[in-house]
């Protein structure tokens, strides 16, 4: 199993390129699945999570090919199955994606229920409610979720709680259903709002996305399109972080400055320098690091994905910050791997309380998820000595290359193989 081992104490300067946004091509192409027609994609990260939905597309009878310079091409003219087994399920959640295009193109589908997350429950009752309302019938078998329709119809559908994944998976089932579908206290992510655009160059009709009310009028049809994946704002946020906690100067190109508005202000109240250059950003962290309370929130608020490398920035502040966690009930299982490390964090339920505690020091750690690897990375980059973390298959589920990116910008870092 790979590890990454790092040391510390390096200032990281230059410039670096984010990748595509992985939460905006896995939707991507689980709509791929509405046409019998190619659909080409564009800066497609090449990460784990695209592997694994490129296996499960594969297994249905999709043409699939994804190519490491960012470009996939994908046909599903004649699928041989209509279901999303649970070995593959149970490695990426969002493979739940593919329900609502099934449905709405195919009127079935057999999906596995995700399961336990390491990050707290992520029920997907929202998901069949929906589909429900736009005349699905859903059963829970055996683990799996059997859905079937004559047809679906549109809908006034209002989610209880803001879900990315449930909008997506609903906006895909509407568009091949008959008439209006109105989605209220919907996600307006730049996820979502990249499958809309995706959408409407298929020929669906799409009006209100990036807000909280989506409208769907179904059409007979979709066709192939070629669309380009909005680059990863949470990339370009764990770099931007990166350089503010090791006093650093770096450029990051390729990002949407529009994306990051509530991650770059945070940065800004904790003393870095954020400035928008042409094509990107650029962040200097040459002054101290001030304590600054935050609190997740659904988009355009402060993200759940960048909470835990805020965190890690945290361990070097002036003072004391209160980092609030509304959105995943279990997102601080890497602030113990940080105590292991010499910070100071005291968890009280949603709430971490970090008091700046100065330099950590090098430690063998356990990543639990995918940003919490990320966090780990940032606070080994201050830490004093070797630090070894393992289980960075997680990592890999989201950064395409982050160690080789990160040595590009002055870091002592390495995988170990």
């Amino acid at each position: 199993m790979d590890k990454i081992r790092v040391v510390g104490g390096r200032p990281l300067a230059g410039r670096v390129t984010v990748s595509g946004a992985k939460n905006a091509a896995l939707p991507a192409m689980a709509a791929s699945l509405l046409t019998p027609e190619r659909v080409e994609l564009e800066n497609v990260p090449y990460v784990r999570d695209i592997q694994t939905t490129r296996t499960l597309l594969r297994e249905m009878g999709c043409e699939v090919e994804v190519r490491e310079d960012g470009t996939a091409v994908l046909e599903s003219r004649a699928l041989r199955s209509l279901e999303a087994p649970y070995e593959l399920v149970k490695t990426m959640r969002a493979s739940i994606l593919v329900l609502g295009p099934l449905l709405g193109r195919f009127q079935k589908a057999r999906v596995s229920l995700p399961g336990g997350c390491a990050i707290g429950a992520r029920p997907v009752n929202l998901h069949i409610s929906g589909l429900e309302a736009m005349g699905a019938r859903c059963e829970v078998v055996h683990g799996y979720i059997e859905a079937s329709a004559g047809k679906l119809h549109g809908a006034r559908i209002r989610m209880d709680a803001v879900t990315v994944t449930g909008t997506e998976n609903l906006m895909m089932a509407a568009v091949l259903a008959e008439g209006e579908t109105v989605l209220e206290n919907a996600a307006c992510e730049p996820e979502v709002v990249d499958l809309a655009d995706m959408l409407r160059g298929m020929g669906a009709r799409i009006e209100g996305d990036g807000s909280r009310t989506i409208r769907v009028r179904g059409v007979a049809g979709l066709h192939g399109c070629r669309h380009r994946v909005i680059p990863d704002r949470i990339e370009a946020g764990t770099f931007a972080v990166a350089a503010a906690i090791t006093r650093g100067d770096v450029r990051i190109d390729g990002c949407n400055p529009g994306h990051m508005t509530a991650v770059l202000e945070q940065l800004g109240r904790a003393g870095a320098d954020v400035d928008a250059v042409s094509g990107g950003i650029r962040v200097r962290g040459d002054g101290p690091i001030r304590s600054a309370d935050v609190t997740t929130c659904p988009y355009p608020a402060f993200p759940t994905d960048m909470q835990a490398q805020y965190m890690a920035l945290m361990t070097q502040g002036d003072g004391v910050a209160v980092i609030t966690e509304t959105i995943f009930e279990n997102r601080f299982m890497h602030a113990q791997e940080m105590i292991r490390m010499g910070a100071d964090i005291t968890l009280e339920g949603r709430r971490a309380l970090v008091r700046g505690s100065g330099p950590l020091g090098g430690a063998r750690v356990l990543a639990s998820d995918l940003r919490a690897s990320a966090s780990l990375v940032l606070a080994a980059l201050v830490a004093r000595g070797e630090t070894w973390i393992d289980r960075v298959y997680h990592l890999d589920r989201g950064y395409q290359g982050i160690e080789g990116k990160l040595a590009l910008l002055g870091a002592d870092i390495e995988r170990v193989r």
